[in-house]
């Protein structure tokens, strides 16, 4: 992470009221564009009403709170990934003219068009979650998120370090390049550690279909011992499968992502960790940086702007809780 990130990362909303910053103490001035005429939209590929969508949304609005801004929050409806219906929002969203666009960007291939229509409109854009690798190309300001491969890598290599040889790679998103990469990333760190890895595809929308292709997977293979998953929609019923089929005692398991499931069953001694993106600084930030940009000409130097990954294991996982139940974490 970078330090303007961890900077930004330390400063909360009491502390900010604290010294009695006002909007116009991040930069505006009386010539300036007035915040409160600013609309920013948001267009991510997963709904707020999933557990981690619901973070980046809360770090969204209160951004938008603490800036004095407009911002609004759009994503497909239906689950499970759709990005015809993401690049019909993005579009929707570039003929309204806002102030400023921010965006995940699962496909590129599928959503670049998009994105390149509204740079070329003259619509500021910050990429955010997924992208990292791409959002350059694309035009975009800076992307906020983690490096997935990288993530990817480090889940891997703990895995190795607690034993495993043999592993479950749950992906609850097949063709959502950033889901691809994190399996990539933890094949080749096992991989390098004399282990092997196997994907196995699940439906985000399904949790007791993948509870059944998980169990399945372990009856096949009775030297499997650990599991990834990608998301907490993956973890749920990777821990119900490994209960059901009685392997919790032998088979390993991480996620990525919080939830308060996955973060109780850190607590417990039930899951070796969590990689966490701080996907709340993924909704905060690019509001914050698209204010900055609008009232102060102020952009960021780096490509990619790191929240992650960091890792929540037994040691910290009861204070997150804590920080998960205000729905911040």
């Amino acid at each position: 992470m970078t330090r303007f990130a961890r900077v930004l990362a330390t400063v909360s909303v009491a502390a900010v009221a604290a010294v009695g910053f006002a909007p116009s103490a991040f930069g505006q001035d009386d010539g300036a564009t007035e915040r409160s005429d600013l609309n920013f939209i948001v267009v991510s590929h997963g709904q707020a009403s999933d557990p981690f969508w619901s973070v980046v949304q809360q770090g969204v609005a209160q951004a938008a709170e603490d800036m004095g801004v407009n911002a609004e929050y759009q994503a497909p409806t239906a689950a499970g990934l759709d990005v015809t219906a993401m690049a019909q929002l993005i579009d929707a969203a570039v003929a309204t003219e806002p102030d400023g666009l921010v965006v995940s960007v699962p496909d590129a291939s599928a959503l670049g068009p998009s994105i390149e229509a509204a740079v070329e409109a003259g619509i500021p854009v910050v990429t955010m979650n997924s992208g990292s690798d791409v959002a350059a190309e694309l035009g975009a300001l800076t992307h906020v998120g983690q490096t997935e491969y990288e993530a990817g890598f480090g889940g891997g290599e703990r895995m190795a370090e607690a034993g495993v040889t043999n592993a479950l790679c749950v992906n609850q998103e097949v063709g959502n390049t950033a889901l691809d990469q994190r399996c990539e990333g933890f094949t080749d760190a096992m991989t390098e550690a004399g282990g092997t890895v196997e994907v196995l595809a699940v439906e985000l929308a399904d949790p007791t279909g993948s509870q059944q292709r998980i169990e399945a997977a372990l009856t096949e293979d009775d030297t499997i011992d650990g599991i990834l998953t990608l998301g907490p929609t993956g973890a749920a019923p990777a821990l119900a499968a490994l209960e059901a089929s009685g392997a919790a005692e032998t088979v390993q398991i991480g996620t990525f992502d919080l939830s308060p499931e996955v973060l109780e069953a850190i607590r417990d001694g039930e899951m070796l960790f969590a990689i966490d993106q701080q996907q709340y600084l993924q909704g905060y930030l690019p509001i914050v940086l698209l204010t900055l940009n609008a009232t102060n000409l102020n952009t960021i130097a780096n490509e990619v702007l790191q929240t992650g990954p960091g890792f929540v294991t037994q040691e910290t996982a009861e204070r997150v809780i804590s920080l998960s139940e205000a729905g911040t974490r």
